[in-house]
């Protein structure tokens, strides 16, 4: 039996006809949007600009379709793949009475062929098979994602930051290994503060100072090193977070 947080399939019992089923495919110069309307026999596919109030006037003038078709409409809902637009569209959508839901593009099955057809007519029409598929609560058309809050995706910003800092960091000092490396310098750490003043006391392995544009990237990167470590997110993302302290017991125990 389904559970109330499975997102692997639908919870609500679809009767389709009194259920208006919409997926998006959605890019970053427009969007478009097929429908099953229940009492019509055609199925609409339209072509919008990137814009959430023309889509709700659409799906509000098929609703009015259906309805003169002599079908009430009792729900609409709408899913579209999790990408670059994130959740803001469904969270729009919710809160204006229609129920919206974010695919996961990896839980959608398609063809596993080196050439295959591949346009965003063909991608409308898998997304709404396995769309229609998860509404019957079948296993194995596709899963949900959990829409999050606009405050919970704003508190996994700073460890995202943090996250990016860090990695800035790495590079640049890997990068800076390595050039070192390959002018024969070994035992230089970059990292320290003062770094930067014993650059025109390196030498490389053939008694040579070292190179005059080597240098000036090296002051370069320094500096970015410097403006990284600036920063409070690479400081303090994480500072209200602490390891949790075992018993002295249980750590006792590891170490026996």
């Amino acid at each position: 039996m389904p559970q109330s947080n499975d997102l692997s399939r639908s919870v609500a019992t679809l009767n389709q006809d009194s259920t208006l089923v919409v997926v998006i495919e959605m890019s970053q110069s427009s969007w478009l949007v097929p429908g099953m309307l229940p009492g019509v026999e055609r199925h609409p596919l339209k072509k919008l600009a990137p814009d959430e109030n023309g889509l709700l006037r659409l799906l509000h003038r098929w609703r009015d379709e259906a309805v003169q078709a002599e079908c009430e409409i009792e729900r609409i809902v709408v899913a579209f793949e999790a990408g670059r637009d994130g959740f803001w569209l469904a969270r729009w959508l919710r809160s204006r009475g229609i129920e919206a839901y974010v695919m996961h593009p990896s839980s959608v099955a398609v063809s596993r062929e080196h050439r295959r057809a591949k346009t965003d007519r063909l991608d409308t029409e898998l997304l709404m098979r396995a769309f229609l598929g998860w509404l019957r609560g079948e296993k194995r058309h596709c899963s949900m994602a959990a829409i999050p809050t606009i405050e919970e995706e704003d508190a996994k910003r700073p460890n995202r930051e943090r996250a990016k800092l860090v990695g800035d960091r790495t590079r640049i000092v890997n990068r800076m290994k390595a050039t070192l490396a390959r002018l024969g310098i070994r035992g230089f750490n970059p990292t320290l503060r003062k770094a930067e003043e014993k650059l025109a006391a390196l030498y490389t392995a053939e008694g040579a100072p070292l190179p005059e544009n080597t240098q000036a990237e090296f002051r370069r990167d320094m500096a970015r090193l410097r403006a990284n470590r600036s920063r409070p997110s690479s400081r303090n993302a994480c500072a209200s977070w602490r390891r949790p302290r075992l018993p002295r017991r249980v750590r006792m125990r590891w170490f026996a």
